[in-house]
């Protein structure tokens, strides 16, 4: 005797079955199902329990992701919570964070970085949008290598977080580590993007030392006590988009006078920082290595009239530093010993200007035009020289500044024209208003002109203390003169 249909299937299959050929068989008993039509009836039915498969497969839920095995050709994304990370940020996900960046740490591939570096592919360490909580930083196992990326969520200090730490502290684990890599640096193309960092008032945000290539890309920097970002050494660290404030505000803050810590502090060379906000520190951003380039910061940290420093450039002697197209927010910008420096396209609110300072009073090679300045009719000069170390500026060579439009503050500048009318046989051109160093007049171009039919001869006499003198033979009842005078030749 043939089984019965419904001995053959699960009674839910059995179920759909008789719907679905209810129409066509009147009462049909499994016993009468037999020949062509019993093989019609179990195609159907396969077809129909197939389509069931597969609808009971799209609807389960998928199993949890896993690290990708070692060595396997598959995508490196590591995600943070398949190595037991907390994503709500109740319980310190240290360890599994540092699991998930050394199992990245170990799958090479060929070429493409500097020798001595391995390429790690593409590695990726994703957040995953989770909030996670870390009690002490997070370091690559090991230093040579590159081409990582850490993205998509947010770091928080936890209590017992050092106060000297950096939630990403992009160092060799070990400073005293006998296997550095062949290369000079540690690592090279590293990226931190999309990421939240909250030190809490312990330490600092992210540290890079001696590394190459390395980018750090719409990122927000906050309640640190140190350094927002710190570069040490190494060079081409790319800030981008990113914001970085000690203590989150929008300007006016109550507790201003008490900011404190640096936002981006670059000691190293050839970096960038483009697009970012400083909206609170005592200082912005402080510069002590070279060629470092400065383009679209909007710096309203702690003003300066509290005490700060929008962007403080430390290395007198060779600056080579440019600030383009920025926006100082009532800080300034404060140049020790300034060589090369070049600032324009920036405007400067609220009697921000732009200080020289003497170390050993040299200054060579400086171009500060085609800025705004706007202030507050209290007498600020829009250049002001400091020479409160007790050293004068004396050699100074190459300053340009000029072309800078103001509005409520002195203007300053190295060139300077002005009309005299005047009688007599000595006519004085005073430019100490103007002028921005004393008593160093280069150049100068004069024209007179004299009213009536006198024509007497004249001389230029002096030009000693910003002032330039012009003496006639004769005394004239009426003559013009016409002076320009240039410091920066």
């Amino acid at each position: 005797m043939e089984p019965t249909i419904k001995a053959l299937f699960p009674p839910i299959l059995f179920l759909f079955f008789f719907l679905s050929i209810h129409p066509s068989v009147q009462n049909p008993s499994p016993s009468t199902i037999s020949g062509d039509r019993h093989h019609r009836a179990l195609r159907r039915l396969e077809t129909l329990k197939a389509s069931h498969v597969r609808q009971l497969s799209a609807s389960s839920p998928s199993p949890s992701p896993l690290p990708p095995p070692s060595g396997s050709n598959v995508p490196r994304v590591y995600l943070a919570t398949s190595y037991g990370a907390d994503p709500t940020g109740k319980v310190d996900s240290t360890e599994a964070l540092l699991a998930a960046m050394a199992d990245a740490a170990k799958n090479n591939s060929e070429g493409f970085l500097l020798d001595g570096i391995a390429n790690l592919g593409g590695a990726q360490l994703n957040l995953q949008g989770g909030n996670y909580l870390i009690s002490r930083p997070l370091r690559l196992p090991v230093a040579g290598v590159g081409n990582f990326m850490m993205h998509g969520g947010t770091l928080r200090a936890s209590d017992n977080f050092p106060s000297d730490g950096y939630l990403i502290d992009l160092s060799t684990s070990n400073r005293n580590d006998k296997t550095a890599p062949s290369s000079s640096y540690n690592y090279e193309f590293i990226t931190f993007k999309d990421l939240l960092l909250d030190s809490d008032f312990h330490g600092g945000g992210i540290s890079v030392i001696n590394s190459l290539r390395i980018g750090i890309d719409n990122c927000y920097v906050t309640h640190f006590t140190t350094n927002g970002i710190l570069v040490q050494g190494g060079h081409e660290t790319y800030v981008r988009n990113s914001f970085i404030g000690q203590h989150i505000t929008a300007g006016g803050d109550k507790g201003e006078r008490n900011f404190t810590g640096t936002g981006i502090n670059l000691q190293g060379n050839d970096n960038a920082v483009t697009d970012v906000v400083i909206f609170s520190a005592a200082i912005g951003i402080m510069v002590s290595g070279q060629a470092n380039i400065i383009s679209g910061v909007h710096c309203y940290n702690k003003a300066t009239g509290f005490g700060g420093t929008g962007i403080y450039l430390k290395l007198a002697g060779l600056t080579q530093t440019r600030v383009l197209n920025s926006y100082m927010d009532y800080t300034s910008i404060v140049a020790e010993d300034p060589v090369q420096l070049h600032i324009s396209g920036t405007f400067f609110l609220g009697d921000a200007n732009v200080v020289l300072k003497s170390v050993n009073g040299v200054v060579n090679g400086v171009t500060i035009a085609d800025n705004m300045f706007a202030g507050s009719n209290k007498g600020v000069e829009i250049v002001h020289l400091d020479e409160s170390s007790g050293n004068n500026f004396k050699q100074v060579d190459q300053v340009v500044v000029d072309r800078n439009v103001v509005k409520g503050m002195n203007l300053k500048s190295t060139v300077a024209k002005k009309t005299v009318q005047a009688n007599g046989t000595s006519l004085i051109a005073d430019f100490n208003d103007v002028l921005l160093f004393p008593n160093l007049i280069k150049h100068v171009q004069y024209s007179l002109s004299f009213e009536g039919d006198t024509f007497p001869s004249y001389v230029l006499r002096n030009v000693s203390d910003n002032s330039v003198v012009i003496q006639t033979s004769e005394a004239v009842v009426s003559a013009s003169l016409y002076v320009a005078v240039d410091q920066s030749i």
